[in-house]
């Protein structure tokens, strides 16, 4: 049984290691988001005759 939970553990760390490494890859090339559909794109919320576009042009 020692065994068992030495071998997890290991495991454990090891994908630990792995998933820390390609996220810091994976945000070194590009933080640029990009829409590939049509459908990914959002929704907008508010009324389109709303005057004041939901508060987004005032700052």
């Amino acid at each position: 049984m020692k065994h068992i939970v030495r071998v997890f553990v290991v495991v454990l760390a090891l994908t630990g290691a792995a998933a820390t490494t390609q996220t810091s890859s994976a945000s070194a090339k590009s933080n640029a988001v990009t829409a590939s559909r049509v459908s990914m794109l959002p929704v907008p919320m508010c009324a389109p005759n709303d005057p004041n576009a939901c508060g987004m042009g005032t700052r």
